[in-house]
């Protein structure tokens, strides 16, 4: 097993894990930000600011920053066009346009580490806070 750069420290894990398990009983979305510690390589969960569960695109799109990549990790239930109740497990890599060259080294080098840590049902990348608009139609692909 090599050894990776980056680190999940034990927090982390566990409100991965805990999302993970309380998602696919959830109603509505639900959306949690991760970050890296440019220092320290560690990824960390990013508390919102505003309210205490993002539920809505927008405010997942205010707790964003606006020049530096994030991972976001989303459940959203809805209901399939055949009637059958779908929640899926979400991974967007979200990589503004406007962040500097290492930031978006720093999130494209733990990329596939996050993917397999959280193993989700859908991968979407996503380059401007615009094409937030179209994430729906995205994840009911």
């Amino acid at each position: 097993m090599s050894q990776s750069l980056y680190t999940f420290p034990t927090e982390t894990t566990q409100k991965l894990r805990k999302f993970r398990l309380s998602s696919a009983r959830a109603k509505e979305m639900e959306a949690q930000i991760y970050s890296i510690d440019p220092k320290t390589y560690e990824i960390k969960y990013q508390e919102p600011e505003d309210e205490p569960v993002l539920n809505s695109i927008e405010s997942l799109v205010e707790e964003l920053p606006e020049n530096t990549p994030r991972f976001i990790v989303i459940s959203y239930p809805y209901t399939s066009s055949d009637g059958r109740l779908m929640n899926p497990l979400v991974f967007v890599y979200f990589r503004p346009s406007t962040s500097k060259q290492e930031s978006k080294m720093l999130y494209a080098g733990c990329l596939e580490q996050f993917k397999d840590k959280i193993s989700a049902n859908k991968f979407i990348e996503i380059d401007d806070e615009e094409d937030f608009e179209e994430l729906v139609d995205q994840i009911k692909k």
